[in-house]
């Protein structure tokens, strides 16, 4: 059986664990890397025992896949130039910088019956997987995801860089057209929005209410969904997740009538399981959970949300 051969362009802080991701597969003959710093091309390749290129045009023809994790701006020059040769690929989110761009790379992949899968890693976190089974129709969502300053990500705002994660999540178990969206968000150490919130409102009557900040004192990501016959608080730091739900035969209790129950799970590989996924997907040419048309709906919100904050600080 022949190897899928793969290439990884773009060996920052998270392009380097796409390679190694790759370079432990053995269904996968790793190409190649490249990256614009030759340096950071060479160690990468180093260390994951394959080729390093400055110029990713140099893997043409020699792949058959290839990750795409440059910062944003670059995604779609770049998945444009391996779509237009056949060339599958996986593309760190969000999925480009415009919904004309996001458009014009899924209709080359449709049209050449190509896979694009979008990078939203936390699709594939063990928590999300679990709670698949538990949220049904929610009515109420809060979600918070606040980090620590970090020096990477910053050329984009924290929307595009934390809140899209949170976005690509609510989108996927609410399952409704966003109908109105409320925004609020400021700098405070970079030009874009350091701290944001989104107020969502669905047709089917949902809400959310969506927090990212990059410069808290503490690193936290929490979501809550409130459902018909429950409550779903999920902490994603300490791995627990805890229902709230309705029970005919439970009596006494915190709440009468309702039943308590603490899950715990474990951490997992999310960017792991994330790359077996686009590996699976491009062998058996099915589609992927996370295609270019869902990565290009969390990409139409976070851009509304982002041109909200925009017009809201031009009144101040």
């Amino acid at each position: 059986m022949n190897k899928l051969r793969v290439g990884v362009v773009g060996v920052g802080y998270l392009g380097k664990f796409h390679a190694e991701k790759y370079a432990q597969m053995e269904q996968v003959d790793l190409v190649g890397v490249a990256d614009i710093d030759e340096g950071r091309a060479r160690q990468v390749a180093q260390q994951v025992g394959t080729r390093a290129y400055t110029d990713f045009r140099d893997l043409f023809g020699k792949i058959d896949a290839v990750s795409v994790v440059t910062p944003t701006s670059a995604h779609f020059d770049i998945s444009r130039a391996f779509l237009a040769r056949d060339v599958d690929v996986l593309i760190e989110k969000p999925i480009t910088t415009s919904l004309a761009e996001a458009d014009a790379l899924i209709e080359i992949a449709e049209s050449r019956g190509l896979i694009i899968q979008v990078g939203h890693l936390e699709r594939f976190n063990t928590a999300v997987v679990e709670l698949e089974g538990i949220v049904k129709k929610p009515r109420f969502i809060e979600s918070h995801r606040l980090s620590i300053f970090k020096p990477r990500g910053i050329d984009v705002s924290v929307v595009m860089d934390l809140m899209i994660h949170d976005i690509d999540i609510i989108l996927n178990f609410v399952k409704s057209e966003v109908t109105d969206i409320r925004a609020a968000g400021i700098p405070v150490i970079t030009p874009e929005a350091d701290i944001a919130n989104a107020r969502l409102e669905f047709a089917n009557g949902c809400v959310a209410n969506v927090t990212a900040s990059r410069i808290s004192a503490k690193n936290e990501r929490k979501i809550r969904l409130f459902q018909r016959d429950a409550y779903i608080s999920v902490d994603f730091a300490n791995h627990d997740i805890t229902v709230v739900r309705q029970s005919e035969g439970t009596t006494g209790g915190l709440i009468p009538g309702m039943e308590l129950k603490r899950l715990t799970f474990e951490k997992g590989d999310a960017l792991a399981a994330e790359i077996k996924a686009f590996v699976s997907c491009v062998t058996s040419r099915t589609a992927p959970e996370v295609s270019g048309k869902v990565g290009r709906e969390a990409l139409k919100i976070v851009l509304h949300i982002m041109d909200q904050i925009h017009l809201t600080s031009q009144r101040l």
